[in-house]
């Protein structure tokens, strides 16, 4: 399967895709085509510039309104601020990641509805797929919009400056990641950068309040020098894509790509990488696990005892308890969560509200598993589930019988539990041995 894999360092926006797409690999030619056919007037441009000391692909939308030299948007920020163009209903078109100024946004007197975006998607002499795509995106841009301000959908607007660079951005998007050919997208954690944003509504923090709705329960943080980050058009694009966050997958890479921001940032080089490859063999059996972790001090056996199965009980894929030795010669016992990403608010609020710590730390971790079976097989006393492991071949890499279910039959009976436990194991074997002859 080809998967393309995004590493949002520091942040993503639609031209940042645009150049990583391009430095990737993706015909210039083809995206330059696909925003001169939605006939609104726009044109890309593309340069190589360097950021951080690596070069990079820097792709332009240009404007009626934005000669050359003065692209629609110039993926950076001022001071900290980040500045939107909006519509009439405040909706974010505009997606830089650097402001024109620190001081209010630009206005203009034009404006266009979502259905008269989707309409110019519609008419554009593009394939279907693309088409779809792009609608998607739109789709999802305004019914966050409309979320934040309570009004219908159809209601939201954008401005025909931001709209056109919006426009270009997530169809030009589309069509270069149709080009690559990719079957599914993985994303990092995303770096949605800090400070605050300008807008119609005042200065707001960041992320913008779009870019919040779009990105739902992905993965997010915030490094480098304050500035927006992940825009609404990136955010869109994202979901436009159906990306899944995890760390760095397993793969064969086929190609590689770095797509620019407006200029440099300090000690944070302002670039969105994309990566193009092939799993390998045993990617699938890959997944991302959050370790949460905590060292207490102060706090009983009995009370941690208690404190692991309320966790396994909300959705911990496992608790252990590991004794160390702290500052000062005092020891401690280092309580390790295992998890879904998802379930690490949850299961975080557990760990303070219960224990006496006050603070921890959780990363993101891969997690390599065999694809697993179970089987039933009888025993003298009932019943036995065999849990059984396999290689991504098919073959039997480890077999063992379900414990809760040998206690059981054992305390039943009044019998050793190694007995059921042994003779579940041969029963299971011989039934093996008679299939495979």
């Amino acid at each position: 399967m080809r998967i393309g894999y995004l590493e949002c360092f520091s942040g993503i926006s639609g031209d940042m895709l645009l150049g990583a797409l391009v430095d990737a690999g993706v015909s210039f030619t083809s995206l330059a085509e696909t925003a001169s056919a939605l006939n609104v007037g726009a044109r890309l441009e593309m340069r190589k510039v360097s950021r951080g000391g690596l070069a990079a692909t820097k792709v332009d939308v240009i404007t009626p309104d934005h000669g050359a030299g003065e692209p629609a948007h110039a993926h950076d920020d001022h001071e900290g601020h980040s500045h939107q163009d909006h519509g009439a209903t405040g909706a974010h078109a505009g997606h830089s990641h650097e402001s024109h100024t620190a001081q209010a946004p630009h206005t203009h007197e034009h404006h266009r509805s979502l259905s008269a975006i989707l309409g110019i998607i519609r008419s554009a002499d593009l394939s279907q797929a693309v088409k779809q795509r792009a609608i998607h995106a739109f789709q999802l841009l305004g019914e966050a919009e409309a979320a934040i301000h309570t009004i219908p959908v159809e209601q939201v607007h954008f401005h025909e400056v931001g709209g056109v660079d919006t426009i270009v951005d997530i169809v030009c998007a589309a069509q270069g990641c149709e080009a690559l050919g990719v079957d599914r997208w993985l994303s990092s954690p995303l770096n949605v950068g800090s400070g605050t944003v300008v807008c119609q509504h005042g200065i707001l923090p960041v992320p913008a309040p779009a870019t919040l709705a779009l990105l739902a329960d992905a993965p997010v943080y915030a490094a480098g020098p304050a500035m927006e980050r992940v825009t609404p058009t990136g955010a869109a694009l994202l979901r436009m894509l159906d990306v899944r966050y995890g760390t760095f997958p397993a793969m064969r890479i086929a190609a590689a790509g770095y797509g620019a921001g407006g200029r440099e940032t300090p000690g944070q080089p302002n670039l969105l990488r994309l990566l193009v490859g092939e799993e390998t063999d045993d990617a699938a059996a890959i997944e991302s696990v959050a370790v949460i972790e905590t060292v207490i001090d102060d706090s009983s056996p009995q009370v941690l005892a208690y404190v692991s199965d309320l966790l396994l009980d909300a959705g911990a894929w496992d608790v252990y308890r590991t004794a160390m030795q702290m500052k000062k010669g005092r020891t401690g016992v280092q309580v390790t969560v295992l998890c879904r990403p998802d379930l690490v608010p949850v299961l975080r609020d557990l760990l303070f509200r219960e224990t006496t710590t006050i603070g921890l730390r959780w990363r993101l971790e891969n997690k390599v598993g065999l694809a697993r079976e179970f089987v039933e097989v009888g025993t003298t006393w009932g019943e036995v589930s065999i849990k059984i492991a396999r290689w991504p071949s098919g073959k039997v890499a480890n077999a063992s019988p379900e414990y809760e279910d040998c206690r059981l039959l054992a305390t039943l009976n009044s019998v050793p539990l190694k007995l059921v436990m042994q003779e579940a194991m041969q029963n299971y074997l011989a039934a093996e041995e008679k299939e495979g002859l």
